[in-house]
Order: structure tokens, then C-alpha cells, then sequence
């Protein structure tokens, strides 16, 4: 058994700028205000649709992002139906030893629990495994801590809903470390969109 950390990773090139201006263009046409746009005009028009609430404009863009996270935390990602999902198979791939991620804040007592229950499940699953079941049903004994990857991809206006509510205070507090790394690494390279989270 291996223990790992979360993480986030934008997939492909992400060229903000462009995007920016694309949603211009397409959110113009709203208004019939091409001839407003400027080499610089984006910035000013995205950051007024977004506080005037017209963020129908943002679904002009989407981004990918693959996440690695517990099994637990990817139930709750799945649930934004706005989004197109890749996710890893635990009827599929067959686990030699298991990766898992642990909860944040354990106390060395809770930790100790914590691993002694992680630890019955991989010689669970190596059982079943070694008497013959296929993976599909081996994976009934496999925890929700189980790592897992899945990629994720949504329009900028689906991405600032999953921020609103996977960010907020009664987020699982490791849906909201996932959704912070998402965050960061869209703002590092799209403006104006999620400047206010």
C-alpha cells in the first residue's frame, strides 16, 4: 500500500488571452458591439458580463483538468452534470498494491485506525483476487480512499459554479483542497474569470 497526495494538472495548452477574447467575440454579438472590440477590449467586456451575471457567455470556452484524488471525493466531483468526465476503472485495472490518500487532520491514534482499516482492504482484495475474482468484483472490498484519476472537462462558466460550491464552508474539506488546486491553476493562467474565489 502507498499513500499519495491529491493533485490537479491542466491538460493541453491553455492560452487565457485567447480565450478572453473568443468570449468577446461571441458575447458581443449580444449587444451588437463588434465594433467596441480592441486588441484590449476583452478584459473590460469579461469582467463586466461577470458582474452584470450574464456568465452564459463563459460556456464559449471550456478547460481539462485531471485530478487525483480519493474515490470519495471523485462522487462528489462527478456530480456537476455540465461536464464531460474520463475516470480510472476499478472494474478494469487490477491493483497490485493499492494507492490511497488519507484524510487531513488525523491525530496519530486516528492515523494508526485509519491505515490498520486501509491495510485489510489491499489483503482483502489481494485475496479475492489471488482465488480467482476478476478486478470488477474484487474492487467491492476496495475503500473509498482509494486513489483515483479522472479528467474533467467544463465550460469556464461550469468551472466558476464547481468553485462557488467546492470551495465553500460546508465543503468536505478534501473536496475543497482538490477544487483549490484546480483554482490556482486556472487563475495562474486565465484572468478575470475566477479573480473573486
Amino acid at each position: 500500500m502507498q499513500i499519495i497526495q491529491p493533485s490537479a494538472e491542466l491538460l493541453g495548452e491553455i492560452d487565457g488571452v485567447a480565450m478572453l477574447r473568443h468570449i468577446e467575440r461571441c458575447g458581443r454579438v449580444c449587444y451588437k458591439s463588434e465594433w467596441r472590440t480592441t486588441d484590449d477590449s476583452y478584459a473590460a467586456f469579461v469582467g463586466k458580463i461577470i458582474a452584470n451575471g450574464h456568465e452564459a457567455v463563459l460556456e464559449h470556452a471550456s478547460v481539462t483538468v485531471r485530478i487525483v484524488c480519493d474515490r470519495g471525493v471523485s462522487h462528489e466531483i462527478v456530480r456537476h452534470r455540465l461536464a464531460s468526465y474520463c475516470q480510472e476503472s476499478t472494474r478494469y485495472v487490477g491493483y497490485d498494491d493499492i494507492e490511497v490518500i488519507c484524510p487531513q487532520g488525523l491525530n496519530e491514534e486516528q492515523f494508526a485506525a485509519w491505515e490498520t482499516a486501509m491495510l485489510a482492504c489491499e489483503a482483502a482484495y489481494k485475496q479475492m483476487r489471488e482465488q480467482g475474482c476478476a478486478p470488477q468484483i474484487a474492487r467491492s472490498v476496495l475503500p473509498n480512499a482509494l486513489k483515483t484519476e479522472l479528467t474533467m472537462t467544463a465550460n469556464l462558466r461550469e468551472w466558476r459554479h464547481f468553485f462557488r460550491l467546492r470551495l465553500g464552508r460546508g465543503a468536505h474539506p478534501q473536496m475543497r483542497e482538490v477544487a483549490a488546486m484546480v483554482l490556482e491553476e486556472l487563475r495562474a493562467r486565465i484572468p478575470i474569470v475566477f479573480d473573486e474565489f
